[in-house]
């Protein structure tokens, strides 16, 4: 009988000790050796490896309360790979919720309205945060690894801003604006408006293109559209500089002569009918939905007027007279 009340008695402490020790590990604050604290757990780590690497670095006092503390929570099987941050307040318990939460860090790369593929891939290659697996990679090979249909690359990527943790391959990155761009049109191709001289959504990314790279002007997207569109049905030369200036490549020095207007080239829209074979930039989604839902004009002209506005002209006597009052002064 006092063996058996001895061993009741002995279990009993065992419970408090170690309720003790549980409450310890779910309030006690680790102490990492600076604040904040930034640690990366690679993909297929271990909840073993991982208190190991945190013991190592004097996060935690020893690896193994914590993967005790992790087959409590059953959470030993759960830890995600990304970069962590933490700070000097945060117990055992938050550690492992964060790390099986995969509650990391994210970095971030933006693409801007207006750039072209070569500047995209300029950004992409000099971010130090990603892993560049397209290094020395044509437009058309990267094309074929992202599952792309098309042939070539201009315009195919969504500009905005994307998320990602640190170590990520310039792929993924890839695929997804692509893909966002892609649904953006297919989006805006459905709920077009009616009789566009417009063949395909990849033609409307071609316009919305080059309504990207015309203004700037929010309210003078629709109607920038509307003139292209308009030149479109009556069969006119859109006479664009931002094509020719494309065309023309590391040869434009930032001055649009009158021989490169005369100058046959594909992207030339003064010496050919119709839109240029490819996009010439990225066109933000304000641009997209511009090309495909114009305004009702009959406008088929405009001139910048200044300050990001333009003027827009029915006629080539009025454009002419618009030409005369805000270019030639």
């Amino acid at each position: 009988m006092r063996t058996l009340k001895r061993l009741i008695f002995l279990a009993f402490a065992g419970v408090l000790l170690f309720a003790g020790w549980f409450a310890y590990q779910l309030n006690v604050p680790v102490q990492p050796p600076t604040v904040p604290y930034e640690f990366s757990i690679k993909p297929g780590s271990s909840l073993k490896s991982v208190a190991r690497q945190l013991a190592d670095a004097g996060i935690l006092p020893d690896m193994w309360s914590f993967v005790l503390l992790s087959r409590v929570m059953g959470a030993a099987s759960s830890v995600k790979a990304g970069d962590y941050e933490i700070g000097a307040s945060i117990s055992p318990l938050q550690l492992l919720e964060r790390i099986t939460n995969g509650d990391i860090n994210q970095t971030e790369i933006r693409f801007i309205e207006g750039w072209t593929f070569s500047q995209l891939r300029q950004t992409l290659d000099e971010h130090p945060a990603l892993r560049h697996d397209t290094a020395g990679l044509t437009s058309g090979e990267i094309l074929q690894l992202i599952g792309a249909i098309e042939t070539a690359a201009e315009g195919l990527f969504f500009p905005d801003t994307y998320f990602f943790a640190r170590g990520s391959s310039d792929v993924a990155i890839l695929k997804r604006a692509y893909h966002v761009m892609q649904n953006h049109v297919a989006t805006a191709w459905v709920e077009r408006a009616a009789d566009l001289p417009l063949a395909s959504p990849y033609q409307a990314l071609i316009l919305a293109s080059i309504v990207e790279k015309e203004t700037g002007r929010e309210s003078d997207r629709v109607l920038v559209a509307a003139v292209f569109l308009n030149r479109l049905r009556l069969n006119m030369l859109l006479q664009t500089d931002p094509t020719v200036i494309y065309g023309l490549g590391d040869k434009f020095d930032g001055n649009l002569r009158k021989k490169d207007l005369l100058t046959d080239q594909e992207y030339n829209t003064y010496t050919r009918r119709g839109l240029p074979p490819t996009p010439i930039a990225l066109p933000g989604l304000a641009s997209i939905q511009a090309a495909l839902n114009p305004a009702r004009t009959n406008a088929l002209y405009f001139v910048a007027k200044g300050k990001g506005e333009s003027h827009f002209s029915n006629d080539l006597a009025e454009h002419n007279r618009a030409v005369s009052r805000y270019q030639k002064q």
